[in-house]
């Protein structure tokens, strides 16, 4: 928890007396001082001898004596005075009035939040020099957004790693993912249930390198004008588990329950199958045909075949197993792999024909060659192409992790950006909490973006889900959230503040005030769960919380490329581009009165 350091009184503001003060100074000096420019200059309009006083308050008492005279001239100084003071008071009121009307209701919270030095390991200039001392000059970082105390640019440094949570319509896709796909320096991973995120940023990324879109469930209508097979992933018998594992997480349910027995022992057959199909060179299809056919021992001879005996004695004890026993384990496997069934997921996965024309897609390749992006999509729940999508991210980030193991102090020479949108419904990776902190320091940066904190704990566990958490440097929270628990720790997190209020009390005529110091939070849980769209808070290691005005493609250098990529791409792009311009007016008004905190 923050130490309270800072105080303010009660939240209505000055006291009754207090204003009445204030107003009485304001009018004495308004008053003294029209009078004493009106008599001035009434006199030297006149061009009259009469000596006038040089202090303020012996001219008010002299006029009002007698013993100085009211020029006629004075009182045409004395009316354009009035109409100066009424001007400038309506427009203060004018502005003040917007000013207080495109403010959100948290933004008071800013005063007591991160600001300034609190908050300069995140600024620009910071970010500049970090990215320098690892080479990297097209971009000072990922952006965050802007304070909303000081209007400071606050961007991730290329060594940090980042973890959101944005509720639904929040503006997670148009705040956070295209402006990091946009301001990546190299190669970047998408991943997406929705194509929105493919539509505003392919053709700005296609300046940089080759694109290429994976969407076997037609979530972007991509023609499979090239393919990817996962069986190339597939080396020894622990690159197989690893598949295999893609395939059980992503073919559960969130939360289901799992058999003690017979779901491992279905994932330890699948792993034995698809080494068997990858030693072979045979299509991943062909693993499901062989869960179809319990008694066929063709893949255990190809596992014997190639000295992985072991792994051939495990899937011929599944074979030969009492057909009870046999037909569960091989049940659960094909449960596992159910994907591979749907004929529109095999044409990417799988080559057509012999002399297939389209290229094939290679990690390796992509990760060396910087300036690629990867779109990787899919629906969520059981029978999607969930599992494919999580083995080609994998791929990919551990092909980097290679190539970065033989480059230059351990780390990519040009960091690579993986955006895991929607992470928990398409990109179920189980090993990320474990992994997480690794590889920011191999110049693997990844921004993992969920909708709440129980979507993390279906996939990762409670445990799993605070490891991520705790691995993240930078932790960003965008409202739309209703989860008490989540909320709680995060408003205690953000922290405190001390409230100085006051009461009066009277009594045998006499009249008694007192101060109390209340401890009150900065963002209650009411607070944080009505986080309007447009501000999000930011906890970054070593950093103070700091509430942000979020900052939206349509607000930045790349708007007019964005437009014209959606322009392209989207087939409601007329809708699409008008709801971002309403976005944009949304945001540009919560502008008023930056800094002013």
């Amino acid at each position: 928890m923050s130490t309270p350091n800072n105080r303010r009184r009660d939240p209505g503001g000055l006291g009754t007396e207090a204003i009445l003060v204030w107003i009485g100074v304001i009018t004495v000096v308004v008053v003294v001082g029209s009078l004493y420019a009106a008599m001035h200059l009434g006199h030297r309009l006149a061009a009259s001898d009469v000596v006038v006083p040089g202090d303020p308050f012996e001219l008010v008492f002299a006029l009002a004596g007698g013993d100085l005279l009211w020029p006629p001239a004075a009182w045409w100084v004395l009316a354009a005075l009035a109409a100066v003071v009424i001007v400038v008071a309506i427009g203060v009121g004018v502005v003040a009035s917007r000013m207080r009307g495109r403010r959100s209701r948290v933004d008071r919270a800013a005063t007591y939040m991160g600001r300034g030095r609190d908050v300069a390991d995140l600024n620009r200039k910071t970010a500049q020099a970090k990215a320098q001392r690892l080479g990297v000059d097209a971009s000072p970082g990922v952006p965050i957004g802007r304070t909303v105390a000081t209007g400071q640019h606050l961007f991730g440094s290329w060594e940090d790693m980042h973890l959101d949570i944005w509720g639904p319509r929040t503006g997670k896709t148009t705040s956070r993912a295209v402006p990091a796909i946009l301001d990546a320096p190299g190669s970047v991973l998408v991943t997406s249930n929705k194509r929105d995120v493919v539509d505003a940023t392919r053709d700005v990324r296609a300046q940089a390198g080759p694109v290429w879109v994976f969407d076997p469930q037609a979530i972007a209508l991509e023609e499979p004008t090239w393919w990817w097979n996962p069986l190339s992933y597939v080396t020894d018998e622990v690159r197989a588990a690893k598949l295999a594992e893609h395939f059980a997480t992503g073919s559960r349910d969130p939360g289901a329950t799992t058999d003690a027995y017979f779901d491992p022992a279905g994932q330890d057959l699948l792993a034995g199958l698809l080494l068997a199909a990858a030693l072979d060179s045979r299509p991943i299809t062909a693993v499901y045909t062989w869960l179809t056919r319990p008694t066929d021992e063709t893949a255990v001879d190809i596992l014997r075949e190639h000295g992985f005996t072991l792994t051939a004695d495990q899937v011929a004890g599944v074979v030969s197993a009492p057909d009870k026993q046999r037909g569960g384990v091989f049940g659960t496997a094909q449960q596992m792999a159910s994907c591979l069934t749907n004929r529109q997921v095999a044409t990417w996965i799988t080559p057509q024909g012999p002399a297939d024309p389209r290229p094939q897609f290679s990690p390796e390749a992509f990760v060396q060659a910087d300036g690629g992006t990867l779109y990787s999509l899919s629906k969520e729940g059981r029978g999607t192409a969930g599992p494919l999508v999580t083995a080609l991210t994998v791929a990919v980030v551990e092909a980097a992790e290679e190539l970065a193991a033989r480059s230059a102090g351990g780390r990519l020479g040009t960091p690579l950006v993986g955006v895991l949108d929607e992470a928990a419904n398409v990109c179920r990776w189980r090993e990320l909490p474990n992994l997480y902190s690794h590889y920011g320091s191999r110049g693997i940066v990844l921004m993992t973006i969920l909708q709440s904190w129980s979507q993390g704990t279906e996939v990762w566990g409670e445990a799993g889900m605070k490891k991520l958490w705790s691995a993240a440097n930078i932790k960003v929270y965008g409202g739309g959230v209703s989860e008490a628990t989540f909320l709680e720790d995060l408003s205690r997190m953000i922290g405190d503040y001390d409230r100085l209020s006051s009461s009066t009390s009277t009594g045998r005529g006499h009249r008694t005030v007192s101060q109390q110091l209340h401890r009150e939070r900065i963002l209650d849980i009411a607070d944080l769960a009505a986080l309007p769209k447009g501000r999000a808070v930011v906890l970054a290691s070593g950093s103070r919380p700091t509430l942000i005005r979020t900052t939206p493609w349509m607000a930045g250098p790349h708007a007019a490329a964005v437009k014209a990529s959606i322009a392209a791409h989207d087939p409601q792009a007329e809708r699409t581009i008008h709801q971002a311009h309403t976005d944009l007016v949304t945001v540009q008004a919560s502008k008023a009165g930056e800094g002013t905190l």
